[in-house]
């Protein structure tokens, strides 16, 4: 975002309420124009396209995902965070498809996700449109040729029962009708500009029935220069590092710049907290890449990314210099260790201090770091290391703390993670937190 830009955004008068219906192509930083400024304490809704399968198969992108055009916050400058307070989130799409990928080679110069190329007439980026169905469907505008980068290894056409949150693959047939009906089986918002991976109708695993638990695979904040926007986290974004194309940079930016918002953390839902660095003036609050359901891990590499809208309100935190999100998850969603003391269970706790004379017991609450990086021991390594850095704590006590009160979960696989714990609440009060804390998880 340009200085003249900037002060623009700041001579308008903060609003309390805003919709966000414009995405950027798969590119977030700090060429994409704000919109807001929204006022601290304000709230944002935004309607997301699917991320991943959709992009991926629509030449014209330069990242993986298709999120909202980012938004500046009231008073949010470098160094300070925010809390996105998720109020809301509903899942759109009446179907969607999903699987394991594999590379169509010839098509891409050092990643299919960033810089596609058309093989026939070597076309960048090319415009492509649907024609019929199949993995044969996306065709270059210029030449005509079939211009898809990615295939299916083994994929799946999935319906949604948005009342009863429940969903089940279907087989060939039915998958083919869906595919002639992709873009309005997709809700496809009217700006979005993905072609709508329905249309592949890919159908090998009919039959499978499954709960939905829709979640928000890439939020938070603007990265410090531009980055693919499937790429702002350190395992897609080690393909970056002296990349054959614009977006190669060297690792030391890479960290420098990245905010983490793509962490595929399923616990990213309905009633959490996140709370985001903040690396560029104004934030830039930006989401997408919405799943109806995913295990811990995205086992497969992509998971069912569907249209949806999503709810939030916006608290700016002063002073809270943050290198990756933290997350105050759902109570039903922390580890169990993790997870605060029943009443009962403190009155035990103190009868047990008393026998052995034991009489200072801590008060601390649930937090969960988020930690990247190109493999689950880095990213567990750097979520360790962010807790130490911002709580103060010794790296050896978040190890033991991390371990007798809480855990380490895989959010994606290749790398990240969740580190949660126990924290002590004078700590969360200095960081600047524990209200928020104190809020969401109701303690005294």
């Amino acid at each position: 975002m340009t200085t003249n830009s900037l002060n623009a955004l700041s001579d308008q008068s903060p609003t309390n309420w805003l919709r966000v219906t414009r995405y950027t192509q798969g590119v977030i930083g700090p060429s994409q124009k704000m919109l807001g400024p929204l006022a601290n304490g304000g709230t944002l809704v935004t309607g997301t396209p699917p991320g991943c399968w959709g992009p991926m198969i629509t030449p014209s992108f330069q990242g993986g995902h298709e999120v909202t055009q980012p938004v500046a916050i009231e008073g949010a400058e470098i160094g300070d965070a925010v809390a996105l307070k998720i109020q809301r989130m509903t899942v759109t799409s009446f179907a969607t498809s999903s699987g394991v990928m594999k590379f169509v080679e010839g098509r891409y110069t050092g990643d299919p996700f960033v810089h596609k190329f058309c093989a026939e007439c070597g076309t960048e980026h090319p415009a492509s449109h649907v024609e019929g169905i199949g993995e044969m469907a996306i065709r270059c505008n210029h030449c005509g040729a079939e211009v898809n980068a990615f295939r299916f290894g083994h994929g799946y056409v999935i319906v949604l029962d948005h009342e009863n949150q429940v969903s089940l693959t279907v087989n060939q047939d039915v998958a083919n009708r869906l595919a002639g009906n992709a873009s309005e089986m997709s809700a496809l918002p009217e700006l979005a500009a993905q072609h709508s991976i329905l249309s592949l109708a890919r159908a090998d695993m009919p039959g499978v029935a499954s709960r939905m638990r829709p979640f928000l695979g890439n939020i938070g904040t603007t990265p410090s220069r531009d980055l693919p926007d499937s790429h702002n986290c350190a395992d897609f974004g080690q393909y970056l590092i002296d990349a054959p194309h614009r977006y190669g940079m060297s690792e030391a930016d890479l960290h420098a710049a990245k905010t983490d918002g793509h962490m595929d953390t399923n616990a990213v839902r309905e009633g959490c907290i996140l709370i985001c660095p903040v690396k560029v003036p104004g934030a830039g609050v930006y989401m997408g890449d919405m799943h109806a359901q995913q295990g811990n891990g995205e086992i497969a590499g992509h998971a069912t990314d569907v249209s949806g809208e999503t709810e939030l309100t916006v608290e700016v935190i002063k002073g809270l210099t943050i290198d990756g999100p933290i997350l105050l998850q759902n109570l039903e969603d922390l580890p169990p260790l993790a997870r605060p003391m029943s009443a009962l269970e403190t009155q035990k706790v103190r009868e047990l201090g008393a026998r052995w004379g034991q009489r200072d017991i801590e008060e601390s609450g649930p937090i969960t770091f988020i930690g990247s990086g190109p493999d689950l021991n880095a990213a567990t390594k750097n979520g360790l290391q962010r807790a130490a850095d911002v709580t103060g704590l010794p790296y050896d006590e978040v190890l033991n703390r991390a371990t007798i009160t809480g855990s380490i979960d895989i959010s994606r696989l290749p790398g990240t993670v969740r580190v949660t714990f126990l924290c002590p609440l004078n700590v969360l009060d200095r960081i600047g937190i524990g209200h928020l804390v104190r809020e969401k998880y109701q303690l005294g």
